[in-house]
């Protein structure tokens, strides 16, 4: 995430001296991550900001605002955070009640379609218009879709619904971030990302919990209903304590509908073939090469729509800068690679280690414990060695963990991969906070929306993607290993290898042990995956990414 030296507002260093205070070096300017207290030289306006809200513009640098508002976006994260920990447990309940297996998984595959595609258009919006109205919209929004699905009266109507509280999760997960860097100074973000963090850190233990309470003891809809309450305090405390910095008003161009509707259908359109892919039908069937092939036309389309576009959804400058281009790429790695820990450990738990569903979700949930600690110690090492330096050293720890967990025996004691989850969640807890820090602080007010929607959009289509790359490598291991079995009674279909290791009184020893095997074999295979994903964001940074980031003075 070498690019053209674009950067706007960045020249080399040896050159920033001669062209005035108005310039800054992208690899000698007085970064604050790393000379804390010194100062930068002013930016000009780079591409897309001479005609934002605030150009030509200085005003106050963020300070600390008050604790209501910190209340209100910590409240509208847990609203994105603990949605699909809450309903996930719930879905036995729903199916027994509306129907629909066959068709639930689009319970979330919908609802992440929806964010995705709608990341972009929030974050220009932002930028457009501010943060509070599109903040106050996204909660709206997704407060109508919970008491809509909570009045579901089949699975399709549920599933509709839920889209519509993706609709509004978008504008929740890009705004909060974006707000976070508004609100407060450079030395201060990781405070704020740190407790964001957290917050996604309780819901992961949390959630599942509060879930099977609601859904065993009040019925399934309550765990719609219970957003209401956190909805409704969010809404009043944005709505009455938010106050954005003062802008002076600028020009704003008119809004690119047609560009948000090319990338809502390429980016629908293709996470739909990555979600179908593999499971609805084979890859190399004719739906899937004509989804694939669909998206391709529709992201030409929107290559020729936005660059014609006066003010773009998704403005070229956020490829061409080389900062933001490669924290986009090592963020898409990172959702890669979080597959692995997140999807499949808890199959590798019940399956492999005779774990129950508690145990293995214990399991999981360690690299959340880890994560927010190393993310709120983090900011003490890239004061000393940067943003780019402390990201690499986190994702390469993250990858000499991933693949630790390739060398673990066969059958493993259960605390060896607890000990590689909980250093799993610390290494990635110096690798994401200082990119998003470090990027959103090499920009300006008016792009900062955008960028931040960028990182955020680049990290879901990669979970999407890794998604469909490493169920197809576990799919493949564990079909080797059936067709080369020469013992009796193993499930033909790998629809029935979960079914039989749940029920294995079906198998054989010799049968259950070979299969158990099978899928020990194929998380390795997609722990060795992820491994690859981590080297890639370790050498996208070390090859693309400025070793300096070319952060902005708080007074732009």
């Amino acid at each position: 995430m070498v690019f053209p030296a674009d950067e706007g507002n960045v020249v080399e260093a040896g050159e920033n001296r001669a062209k005035g205070s108005t310039e800054a070096s992208a690899e000698g300017a007085a970064d604050p991550a790393d000379r804390p207290g010194g100062s930068t030289s002013a930016n000009g306006p780079g591409p897309g900001t001479a005609s934002g809200p605030d150009s030509g513009t200085r005003r106050p640098g963020p300070g600390r605002p008050p604790t209501r508002v910190v209340v209100a976006l910590m409240l509208n994260m847990a609203l994105v955070a603990l949605d699909s920990t809450i309903v996930s447990t719930a879905v036995p309940q729903i199916v027994g009640d509306l129907g629909g297996f066959a068709v639930f998984s689009w319970l979330f595959s919908g609802y992440l379609l929806a964010v995705t595609v709608t990341l972009p258009l929030y974050g220009k919006l932002s930028d457009t218009f501010g943060r509070k109205p599109v903040l106050l919209f996204g909660t709206a929004l997704f407060l109508a879709g919970s008491l809509l699905c909570a009045s579901a009266w089949n699975m399709a109507a549920l599933i509709a619904f839920r889209i519509v509280q993706g609709l509004g999760g978008g504008a929740l997960q890009s705004t909060v971030q974006t707000l976070a860097a508004d609100l407060y100074p450079l030395r201060d973000r990781p405070r704020i990302q740190a407790r964001m963090t957290t917050v996604w850190a309780s819901s992961a233990l949390l959630g599942p919990a509060l879930g099977g309470m609601l859904a065993g003891y009040a019925g399934w809809r309550w765990t719609f209903l219970v957003n209401v309450p956190l909805a409704g305090l969010a809404l009043w405390l944005t709505a009455r304590h938010l106050v954005e910095p003062v802008r002076s008003p600028g020009r704003r161009g008119p809004v690119d509908w047609a560009g948000a509707l090319a990338v809502f259908a390429c980016g629908g359109l293709l996470l739909f073939a990555l979600v179908q892919g593999g499971v609805a039908w084979p890859w190399l069937s004719a739906p899937s090469l004509a989804l694939l092939g669909a998206s391709a036309v529709l992201a030409v389309v929107v290559v020729r729509v936005e660059r014609r576009a006066e003010e773009p959804i998704l403005p070229g400058w956020v490829w061409r800068r080389r900062t933001i281009a490669a924290v986009n790429l090592a963020m898409a790695a990172l959702g890669l690679l979080m597959v692995a820990p997140m999807v499949f450990m808890p199959t590798y738990a019940q399956s492999v280690l005779g774990l129950g569903p508690v145990g293995a979700g214990l399991l999981t949930a360690l690299m959340t414990l880890s994560w927010p600690l190393s993310a709120a110690f983090c900011q003490h090492v890239y004061r000393r060695i940067g943003f780019r330096d402390t990201a690499a050293l986190g994702v390469g720890l993250g990858s000499a963990v991933l693949f630790a967990f390739t060398l673990l025996p066969y059958p493993a004691r259960p605390w060896q991969p607890a000990l590689v989850m909980l250093l799993l969640g610390a290494a990635l807890g110096l690798f994401q906070l200082p990119l998003v820090v470090g990027v959103q602080s090499t920009v300006g007010w008016a792009e900062r929306g955008t960028t931040t929607a960028s990182v955020l959009f680049c990290r879901t289509v990669g979970q999407s993607v890794g998604a469909a790359l490493l169920g197809a490598v576990a799919n493949a291991t564990v079909a080797g290993r059936l067709a080369g079995a020469p013992l009796p009674g193993l499930p033909e279909r790998l629809d029935d290898v979960s079914r039989a290791l749940a029920e294995p009184g079906g198998l054989s020893p010799a049968a259950a042990e070979h299969l158990r095997a099978a899928v020990a074999a194929a998380v390795e295979h997609i722990f060795l995956g992820a491994t690859a994903a981590g080297v890639a964001a370790v050498l996208v940074l070390l090859l693309v990414a400025p070793r300096r980031f070319p952060v902005l003075p708080e007074h732009d």
